[in-house]
C-alpha cells in the first residue's frame, strides 16, 4: 500500500506538466494557422506595353547568279595555236586568252594593202588627166565630153581607194581577232578547246566561260499571292515600306555576314511557278557565294508601326495554337486576354492584335494564376532590346515604362 500511494503521488505531479505541454502545442499550431491564413495575393512581375515599329520579314527561297557572265567565242576560223590563261584563275578585261593561227589573215591584210596602193595610183593618173583636160575644154581645144569622161574616171578611182581601204580595215580587224581577248574581268572556268583544235566563227560551243563573282546577284522567288497581300497591307494604316535590305542563310544553316540590297523586282509573274523574281546584289569578297547555289533570303518587306514586342515567357498557347496573356486588370486582378502573335522577333513575340498602349502584361509568376484572382504586381526586368537595323524599330515592350508602372502600382 505504501508503494502504491507513493506512485500515485508521483503521477499526480507529472499530469499537470503534460497538460501544459499539450496546451502549448495547440497554441503554437493555432498561431501557425493564423499566420498562413494571413498570406497576401500572389506577387507577379509585369511590363507595360507600348506600340513600336517592327520590321516584317519574309524568308524566301533564292538562287545565286553571277553578276556578269560571258561565253568566250572565236570571231574568226582557224587552228588554236596557244592558250594564255590558267584554268580557274582571275582574268582581266582585254587579256588575251587564245591565239588562233594568224597566217591566212596576215596575207589578207597584205593583199588589201596592195589593192589600196593600186587604187591610189589609178586615181593619181585619172586626176592628173582630168586637170589637164579642164583648160583645154574651156578654150574648146578638146570636146567637153572628153573632159567629162576624164573627171568621171578620176572620181571612180577615188571611190576605188575608199573601197579598198575598207577591205584593208576589215582584214586588219580579222587579224586582231586571231588573238581572242577576255570580254570581262572575272573568274574563268576550264578550257573547252585545246591547242590544235579547229574553231569557227559560227560554232555553238564556247571556248571558255568567265563569271564575275564580286559583287554577285541573288534571285529571290516570291509568290504572287504573298506580294498581293503585302501591297494590300501597305495600303492600310500602320504599315510602311521597309528599306530593301536582304540577309542570307547559306545551305549549311549559317548566316552570310554581309547584307544585300534589292535592285529590282520583275513586273511579270512566271506562269509556270506563279512567282515574281526579286534580284538582290551582295558583296562577295571571299567568294563564299557561287553561281547556282541555293540559299534562303530574309527580306525586310514592310514595317508595322503599331505592333507590340512581348517577351516569349508571357504568351501561353492553347491546343488550337491561339495565344493568350495575363493582364493586371482593375483592382490588381489577373485578367486573361487573347492576342494575335503569328511570329517571333528575337526573344519576343510580335503581337499585332489584342493589346492596348499601357497594358500591364504579366511576364513572371503566371504558372498558377486564375481569372479575377487578386495579385500583387511589381516591375519585371526590362525585356531584351531589338536592334532597329534588324527589323525591330525600338526597345521591346517598354522596359523602363514597366518599371515605372510597377512603382506606381506598389505606391497605390
Amino acid at each position: 500500500m505504501n508503494i502504491s500511494t507513493s506512485t500515485a503521488g508521483r503521477f499526480a505531479h507529472v499530469m499537470p506538466l503534460a497538460a501544459l505541454l499539450v496546451l502549448a502545442a495547440c497554441s503554437s499550431s493555432q498561431g501557425a494557422d493564423k499566420k498562413g491564413g494571413a498570406k497576401g495575393p500572389a506577387q507577379v512581375g509585369f511590363v507595360v506595353m507600348q506600340p513600336t515599329s517592327v520590321g516584317l520579314d519574309a524568308e524566301l527561297s533564292a538562287r545565286v547568279t553571277a553578276y556578269q557572265m560571258a561565253e568566250v567565242r572565236p570571231q574568226v576560223s582557224g587552228i588554236i595555236r596557244r592558250r594564255y590563261f590558267t584554268e580557274g584563275s582571275l582574268v582581266r578585261k582585254g587579256q588575251t586568252l587564245y591565239q588562233i593561227d594568224p597566217s591566212l589573215y596576215q596575207a589578207q591584210v597584205s593583199q588589201a594593202s596592195a589593192n589600196v596602193q593600186s587604187a591610189q595610183a589609178t586615181y593619181d593618173g585619172a586626176r592628173i588627166k582630168a586637170d589637164r583636160y579642164r583648160p583645154l575644154a574651156q578654150i574648146e581645144a578638146i570636146s567637153k565630153q572628153d573632159y567629162t569622161d576624164a573627171a568621171a574616171t578620176a572620181r571612180q578611182a577615188s571611190a576605188a581607194i575608199a573601197q579598198n581601204a575598207a577591205q584593208l580595215r576589215t582584214a586588219r580587224i580579222n587579224l586582231n581577232f586571231t588573238r581572242v581577248p577576255s570580254p570581262i574581268t572575272g573568274r574563268i572556268g576550264r578550257s573547252l578547246m585545246t591547242e590544235g583544235a579547229l574553231v569557227t566563227s559560227s560554232q555553238v560551243d564556247p571556248l571558255a566561260v568567265i563569271e564575275r563573282l564580286d559583287p554577285i546577284y541573288v534571285d529571290i522567288q516570291q509568290s504572287s499571292a504573298d506580294l498581293l497581300a503585302l501591297r494590300r497591307a501597305l495600303a492600310t494604316d500602320g504599315q510602311v515600306p521597309a528599306t530593301a535590305r536582304v540577309r542570307l542563310k547559306l545551305e549549311d544553316g549559317s548566316d552570310y555576314p554581309l547584307e544585300g540590297l534589292v535592285q529590282f523586282s520583275e513586273v511579270m509573274v512566271n506562269q509556270s511557278t506563279g512567282t515574281v523574281t526579286l534580284r538582290a546584289s551582295f558583296a562577295n569578297p571571299q567568294g563564299l557565294l557561287l553561281p547556282g547555289m541555293f540559299v534562303h533570303a530574309i527580306v525586310a518587306q514592310s514595317v508595322d508601326t503599331k505592333a507590340y514586342l512581348l517577351p516569349q515567357a508571357a504568351l501561353v498557347r492553347d491546343a488550337k495554337g491561339g495565344g493568350t496573356v495575363w493582364i493586371v486588370g482593375p483592382g490588381n486582378k489577373a485578367v486573361q486576354r487573347s492576342v494575335v502573335a503569328d511570329r517571333a522577333q528575337g526573344a519576343n513575340w510580335v503581337v499585332t492584335s489584342g493589346l492596348q498602349p499601357g497594358d500591364k502584361v504579366i511576364v513572371q509568376g503566371i504558372a498558377n494564376l486564375k481569372a479575377n484572382a487578386p495579385v500583387r504586381p511589381v516591375a519585371a526586368s526590362a525585356p531584351e532590346r531589338i536592334d532597329p537595323s534588324r527589323g525591330g524599330g525600338g526597345s521591346g515592350a517598354g522596359g523602363s515604362g514597366g518599371a515605372a508602372g510597377g512603382r506606381r502600382s506598389q505606391g497605390g
